[in-house]
């Protein structure tokens, strides 16, 4: 199936007149008059442009009636991805230690300078921030346990209260007991605007915001936040909350608000990557689930990268209507497909 979504056509013929390695394992290159499909980084020489289509796995060019050039080998895996996969299994199995960029990147036989960029070019956080995020998606498993809130920073790997209580916030979105609490002791604001796609709910905690939703009725969405977080005190503050509610009327708009946007939502190690790839999404394009999930390492797990676009909680802050099917159909959205077909429509206009 040929693909548009990862970029245009220029851009990716630009990327195979550079050879450019990093764009191996994204798409490949065919050529109509060979019948061969390469690599952007191909040593071969390079056709001519009006023979040349784009697809987004060596598998869609067989499809498509290609076969591989013996030259660079399309369909064998990437070399680099694999390092990258090879040092995430290391950080899974040693989470009970703080690996230091030495001792992962000699782990995978490359040197701390190139491994550091090699992985936050592929999944677009450092090494620090994944063994973090893992940490915190096991710390969060051990929360919703029956043990004590200790039992479960030592279990995950911390090696005291206070570097859990510092490091752990960001992924869950609250203290840790505040976090088993459902919310008790925090302070939840929250404001409605009217839009012509419904209404929509933002809400936020001292931390950043903690839910943006669509909905028909005013009532039915705070029944919902509060059903969320049912041990918080939660109250309307239209007036505080008016330059946020600014910000997000800008991304419903089709514009581009300010991407430093704080926020405050909980979720798995993994659900966090997917909304983080989310946000560096520009507004006016869309990824596919398969793309999504081969940006943050884990071009298997289309599936699990659906489901967090699903669960994702803040619309419009971490733009999920952006991730549509292969075939640029619109699949579904939490909030509806009308919806979604409206913002993409809007942000395509701009």
């Amino acid at each position: 199936m040929q693909t548009q979504t990862l970029s245009n056509a220029s851009q990716k013929w630009s990327l195979v007149l550079a050879r450019n390695a990093n764009a191996d394992g994204r798409f490949v290159y065919a050529v109509k008059s060979t019948g061969v499909f390469c690599r952007p980084s191909c040593p071969s020489r390079r056709p001519r442009r009006e023979n040349v289509e784009f697809f987004d796995s060596p598998v869609d060019a067989q499809q498509a009636g290609y076969r591989a050039c013996r030259r660079c080998a399309p369909l064998e895996r990437n070399l680099q991805l694999q390092k990258v996969e090879a040092a995430c299994r290391y950080i899974d199995h040693n989470l009970d230690i703080t690996l230091s960029l030495t001792a992962i990147s000699s782990h995978v036989s490359i040197s701390p300078f190139h491994f550091q960029r090699l992985f936050k070019r592929m999944l677009g956080i450092s090494p620090r921030q994944y063994q973090q995020a893992r940490r915190a998606g096991k710390f969060r498993k051990a929360l919703l346990g029956e043990g004590r809130v200790t039992d479960a920073i030592y279990e995950a790997g911390y090696s005291s209260s206070s570097r859990a209580y510092e490091s752990i916030p960001a992924q869950l979105g609250m203290t840790p007991s505040a976090f088993r609490r459902k919310g008790e002791g925090v302070e939840i604001r929250c404001t409605m605007i009217s839009t012509e796609l419904g209404k929509l709910l933002i809400a936020t905690t001292p931390r950043g915001v903690c839910a943006v939703r669509f909905g028909e009725k005013e009532t039915t969405l705070l029944r919902e936040l509060k059903r969320d977080f049912h041990a918080a005190e939660i109250r309307r503050d239209d007036q505080a909350l008016k330059p946020l509610a600014s910000q997000v009327e800008q991304l419903l708009s089709g514009t581009s608000a300010p991407r430093n946007i704080p926020m405050d939502i909980q979720g798995t190690a993994f659900q966090q990557l997917v909304w983080d790839a989310l946000r560096r999404i520009p507004p006016g394009e869309t990824r596919s689930y398969s793309e999504v999930a081969k940006t943050i390492g884990r071009p298997k797990a289309v599936r699990a990268v659906a489901n967090a676009c699903a669960s994702n909680p803040v619309a419009l802050v971490v733009p999920c209507h952006r991730v549509v099917q292969k075939n640029g159909s619109l699949a579904g959205y939490r909030w509806g497909v009308k919806r979604k077909a409206a913002l993409l429509a809007k942000e395509s206009r701009e």
